[in-house]
């Protein structure tokens, strides 16, 4: 007895273009999947990035007098002193973003040539008590405190 080929090709095909059609469907979903959870990652970064960055800009200019909270153009303004230049880095919002100028200490804010930290919506910055501070934005809050001026306790001056 003879196979008729022409069925047995037919077959063939329409097992092949399942396996393809499968293969398919597992590419896209897979690839959608992979979309989402590196968004997902980068809002996390974004989110870390932009309190991280106030942060470390405040721990890194700890010096005595060195942060203060100002009130300029109606909006908080973060001001960290650049040790005895007379100058400071702002960081406040400009919009829905979160800025930073350098420029001098009490001068006006420069926000066309500031820096772009990260986007909020929120900028706040509230001051806990003694040396201690919250800036809050949509990402989060972060505190610190200052450690400054807690080193230079008890020392006496030569």
């Amino acid at each position: 007895m003879k196979r008729d080929g022409g069925l047995s090709g037919i077959y063939t095909m329409v097992v092949a273009g399942l396996f393809l059609a499968g293969f398919f469907l597992t590419v896209v979903f897979g690839a959608q999947t992979y979309r989402q959870i590196v968004a997902g990652q980068t809002r996390n970064n974004q989110a870390r990035v932009l309190l991280s960055y106030i942060s470390t800009c405040v721990r890194l200019n700890d010096t005595p007098g060195a942060v203060s909270v100002l009130e300029e153009e109606g909006r908080p303004v973060l001001s960290i002193a650049d040790g005895d230049t007379g100058f400071a880095l702002r960081i406040y919002q400009e919009g829905d973003r979160l800025v930073e100028d350098y420029g001098e200490a009490g001068a006006e804010l420069y926000p066309a040539d500031a820096q772009t930290i990260g986007e909020t919506k929120v900028f706040r910055i509230e001051e806990l008590g003694g040396d201690a501070y919250a800036v809050v934005t949509d990402a989060g809050r972060v505190l610190f405190c200052l450690r400054s001026d807690k080193r230079t306790e008890g020392r006496a001056d030569d």
